[in-house]
């Protein structure tokens, strides 16, 4: 069994983030355990998970990281627009022309930075200047809507409803049922995965710390699906999340590619030198950054209704906070999907709270400022433990 030490410094995230919680629940009188809260970290932070994801494998590369996604977020989302608005193009062939675009930015990076060397940050410096100067031109400065109902069908994807199969007035039943499936998912994947590493002769946790973990994870997802139940139901955005972070995880856990972005992040020159062309890692992190990128324009087009010159400011910084506040290191080879994630909630939850509570934004940004500061030492410090050890 691991000492109680060991299990605090293994998920000290996920206790931060419930002591964070708990914290607002006092502070807010229980303004922010409502049903129509927990549907507003959903939609205010979807895109954080999105873009975190991508900032992670970058991050994994030696700390490498992306400064132009929210720039390139307002350059898509102003082409996107325009042609479906001005152009009358239809909303499938304008979501694939801004992802050719996103794709065709990330190429252009990803060749600078892997095969110029062109140092990440200058490049993507650049891309976050020439990206938002662009998008801003492309919409001369003004904001053009789709809230049309002619819109809709792209609305809806990405800020509409998973419907009420069970017609049940004023609560949305599926997403009951969706959660209790979710969790007997997991402790199935969970346990078959326990068993396999038996079978090989792998260390594995013991079935009590396997049923404990399955049983507390169960109980959130229940918790969560219930609350969006009451309000709803679970948002289609939740799901393009959902299904995100579960590809990302099983590429990073499971892949032959996953383990590349994590030996060229530990020792670069190391893993060149075993055969592995670290430059189409790193091309292929700052392409997969740009992808993800179109996907969180998409959100934030669909949730504004529309396409801005503001869209997408501090996108980057966002992200990036996620992944460190998340245990991703700082200097690359080590962090995953799902501490991200925690790491990216802590941060809405944060934000919604103070937010609730009247806080000024100012106020805001220095409490995230000194989160994300806390993160980086906390991460120094533990790897002084590991080493000493």
């Amino acid at each position: 069994m691991k000492s109680v030490a060991k299990i605090f410094k293994e998920h000290t995230m996920q206790i931060v983030l419930v002591l964070v919680v708990i914290f607002f629940v006092i502070t807010t009188n229980g303004s922010i355990w409502t049903p129509a809260n927990f549907n507003a970290l959903i939609a205010q932070n979807a895109y954080v998970y999105v873009l975190a994801t991508g900032m992670m494998m970058c991050m994994l590369i030696k700390g490498n990281i992306d400064l132009s996604v929210g720039a390139v977020v307002c350059f898509v989302d102003a082409i996107g627009a325009q042609l479906m608005v001005n152009k009358g193009v239809s909303f499938p062939v304008a979501m694939l022309a801004m992802l050719a675009v996103g794709l065709l930015i990330g190429a252009f990076l990803g060749y600078l930075i892997a095969y110029v060397n062109v140092p990440p940050w200058i490049a993507t410096l650049a891309g976050f200047l020439a990206f938002r100067g662009w998008g801003t031109a492309v919409l001369n400065g003004n904001t053009i809507g789709i809230g049309n109902a002619e819109y809709a069908g792209f609305t809806n994807l990405f800020n509409g409803f998973i419907p009420d199969v069970f017609g049940v007035e004023g609560f949305n039943a599926t997403s009951i049922v969706i959660g209790i499936i979710a969790c007997i998912i997991l402790f199935i994947t969970q346990l078959r995965d326990r068993s396999t590493k038996i079978s090989k002769g792998y260390e594995a946790d013991s079935m009590v710390s396997v049923l404990v973990r399955c049983s507390v994870v169960s109980a959130v997802i229940i918790i969560f699906t219930y609350m969006l139940a009451k309000n709803k139901g679970i948002p289609f955005v939740l799901v393009w999340v959902t299904v995100i972070v579960l590809i990302y995880n099983f590429i990073t856990s499971k892949t032959t590619l996953g383990r590349y972005f994590y030996v060229t992040g530990g020792n670069m020159e190391a893993t060149r030198l075993s055969g592995i062309d670290t430059r189409k890692v790193l091309f292929f992190a700052y392409l997969n950054m740009q992808f993800l990128t179109v996907i969180a324009s998409w959100i934030t087009m669909a949730r504004l209704t529309a396409a801005n010159p503001t869209a997408g400011t501090n996108y980057e910084l966002d992200a990036i906070s996620g992944c460190i506040v998340g245990g991703v290191s700082a200097y690359g080879g080590s962090g995953k999907v799902f501490g991200m994630i925690v790491g990216a909630t802590l941060i809405g939850v944060i934000n919604l709270g103070m937010s609730i509570m009247g806080i000024d934004a100012n106020w805001q940004k220095i409490v995230k400022g000194l989160v994300l500061l806390a993160a980086v030492v906390f991460e120094i410090l533990n790897n002084k433990d590991k080493n000493k050890a």
